[in-house]
């Protein structure tokens, strides 16, 4: 998670955004309604995928008031982390983590939305998230660019 955070994002690490990817424990093992899953090469023993799900909904600010209203704690299920280093991407994990993640939130049975937010200038995020959910914002959109974040809903199963 801190290898993308600093080569794909260029952010590096920033306490107030990227705690849980320090202590993953208590932000994703410990709560019951959260989840990390974790993919290993088997040959390398290396860690080459993640994926979380928790309960948090966006916080305004730093999104658009109306996502974080859309989206309320508890009631969402929010997909984060998902990560797959750049030489095993294109071959479906990210995909098969997606689907175990909406598994656990449809299997849980209080989450009502499933939301996401990505950065499109991450080479091929943008439209794995397109093939899954719907845009509900492109901050792209908004006046002088806004964060430049869109926002997806995943839908659940009925």
């Amino acid at each position: 998670m801190l290898d993308t955070v600093y080569r794909d994002f260029g952010t590096g690490y920033v306490p107030r955004w990227h705690g849980d990817i320090i202590d993953p424990a208590a932000a994703y093992l410990e709560p019951a309604r959260h989840i990390l899953l974790v993919a290993v090469d088997p040959v390398e023993g290396a860690v080459v995928a993640t994926a979380a799900l928790d309960s948090r909904g966006p916080a305004h600010p730093p999104n658009p008031r109306h996502i974080a209203e859309r989206f309320p704690s508890g009631e969402t299920a929010q997909l984060r982390r998902v990560y797959v280093r750049p030489e095993h991407r294109r071959r479906g994990l990210a995909r098969r983590m997606v689907g175990e993640l909406m598994a656990f939130a449809e299997a849980d049975g209080g989450y009502r939305a499933v939301y996401l937010h990505t950065d499109p200038s991450v080479p091929g995020a943008e439209g794995f998230w397109r093939s899954l959910g719907k845009v509900v914002h492109d901050g792209r959109e908004e006046p002088g660019g806004g964060q430049g974040i869109v926002h997806f809903e995943i839908p659940m199963a009925k």
